[in-house]
């Protein structure tokens, strides 16, 4: 099962998709966890997820720590397809939850009250491609697979003779 988690091949448009929606969520994390880049931070993100969208509060973490951490397993691409899945609730939850109702349109000119969702399918699709393909290219999942594809082949040529 844990082979399957990691089994990925060097597909450089993989790890382009996968390092590009790690790097966008892991600043949206940092914003959340650490109030990196004029984010909220955690206590008050919490206080967002938990009071205003009244999310409880095992899920608002879940939320936060997984843009952030999520992100950075994207990042270096370590168990990627599970930071893939952290991403599509993520989104999936956003977009039943807040953007839905505001269309497909992000708000480009100030003048509705929230956004839609295009942003989020775009995040979905790439979280998707990862989750089916694996990590891809210069992936820590992939060094992880070879060394375990290595150890296996030398295991069978054992008992092969």
């Amino acid at each position: 099962m844990f082979f399957k988690l990691l089994g990925t091949n060097a597909d450089w448009g993989v790890a382009i998709v996968r390092i590009i929606l790690g790097i966008v969520f892991f600043a949206h994390g940092a914003q959340k966890m650490l109030g990196w880049f004029g984010g909220p931070g955690f206590t008050n993100m919490m206080r967002t997820l938990t009071g205003q969208l009244r999310i409880p509060a095992p899920f608002a973490f879940l939320v936060i720590a997984g843009e952030f951490f999520g992100g950075l397993g994207l990042v270096v691409g370590l168990l990627s397809r599970l930071a893939a899945i952290g991403v599509l609730a993520t989104m999936a939850g956003a977009v039943l939850m807040v953007h839905l109702q505001h269309g497909l349109f992000l708000n480009w000119f100030g003048d509705k009250k929230g956004h839609g969702i295009e942003y989020h399918l775009l995040a979905m699709a790439l979280a998707l491609i990862v989750l089916i393909k694996g990590a891809g290219a210069f992936s820590l999942d992939r060094g992880w697979y070879q060394r375990q594809l290595s150890k296996e082949s030398t295991v069978s040529q054992i008992f092969r003779r």
